[in-house]
């Protein structure tokens, strides 16, 4: 028997304090979980009785970025892994469906099973070289590969080049027009979000996510009892990637549009901010974040086209005196301990 399958998980690190739990771990997670889940469901009933449509596809882009920004918090919260090229795979997953529409092939199922398969080699490729580096040179290889993208995608002249290309319509399902219908575009998402969610919670509380804590907290001391961090961080940056990628399936269709914009190192450090908004390594908090930025985003640019700079002050505000972001503020008014 090896000494990776004697290891008990109280001997991973950071297993311990994930044992002693807290507001948002176990049960606490779950409902905050259900809470926000069933808020959003609420909301297409409160869009119809205000007569606000806008509200539901604001919702709706809402929840895209949620998925992206909790496949990000899966690397960057539990495996320490600061990505800027994450948006890349948004755009890949996003750039399958132009694709595959402009020639033709219009069913969402096949969009997303190519989406998933490029966005994951994508991150096997790349991550199997970036993941050879640590600290700031695992940013800046993960900044030149969603670069690399980013410019590749400008350069394919038959798909729009850097001006983008409109989709023909929404993917459809067996034919059937069923996402043309915003609130069934808005339902797939809030659905998608959920299972990803639960996936996601399922995997961090499983013996491979002890070993990817464990490797965030002491790389070394994993190596040193039997496990391979490379391995475990590459299959979480795999499993990352193709979350990311469906999110961008879905980001395609809201806006019936796809652009290279979607995957600048840009978008990538927003979903960076969204993550450590609302709380690296919660999967709670990157929904919460992810609610929270682009709801601020919205209503600063409602007072000025220099939005941005009130947008940065806020945020600096917001990391400077909310340590552990919304779920550590949260925990502290409850008076409860971090997990």
């Amino acid at each position: 028997m090896s000494a990776a399958s004697q290891v008990s998980p109280a001997a991973t690190p950071g297993v311990a304090e994930h044992r002693q739990g807290g507001m948002l771990a176990g049960r606490g997670a779950a409902m905050a979980a259900a809470v926000i889940f069933l808020l959003l469901a609420l909301l297409p009933l409160a869009a119809t009785a205000l007569n606000d449509p806008f509200l539901m596809v604001t919702a709706t882009r809402i929840m895209i970025f949620a998925l992206a920004a909790l496949s990000l918090d899966l690397v960057l919260g539990y495996g320490a892994m600061v990505s800027f090229g994450h948006a890349a795979f948004i755009g890949i997953g996003a750039y399958a469906v132009a694709i595959l529409s402009a020639n033709g092939v219009g069913d969402i199922l096949v969009q997303a099973i190519a989406a998933v398969a490029a966005s994951a080699l994508f991150a096997l490729v790349t991550g199997a070289i970036s993941l050879r580096t640590r600290g700031v040179y695992f940013i800046m290889i993960t900044l030149a590969f969603g670069q690399m993208a980013y410019f590749f995608m400008v350069s394919l002249s038959a798909y729009g080049g850097d001006d983008g290309i409109t989709l023909p319509a929404r993917s459809t399902l067996f034919g059937a027009p069923l996402l043309d219908d915003d609130m069934a575009l808005f339902y797939a998402v809030l659905a998608v979000l959920i299972l990803a969610f639960a996936g996601l919670r399922a995997v961090v509380a499983s013996r491979f996510g002890r070993v990817l804590r464990g490797t965030r907290d002491n790389a070394q001391r994993m190596q040193a009892i039997g496990f391979s961090p490379f391995r475990y961080q590459l299959t979480a940056y795999v499993m990352a990637g193709a979350i990311a990628g469906i999110a961008g399936v879905f980001l395609a269709n809201q806006a019936e549009f796809v652009s290279p914009a979607y995957m600048t190192w840009q978008r990538s450090g927003e979903l960076i901010v969204m993550v450590v908004l609302g709380g690296m390594g919660t999967l709670v908090g990157a929904i919460a974040g992810a609610i929270a930025f682009l709801l601020v985003e919205d209503w600063l640019a409602i007072f000025s086209e220099h939005w941005k700079l009130g947008l940065g002050i806020l945020l600096v505000l917001l990391v400077l005196f909310t340590r552990g972001g919304i779920v550590g503020g949260v925990e502290r008014l409850t008076g409860r301990s971090q997990p």
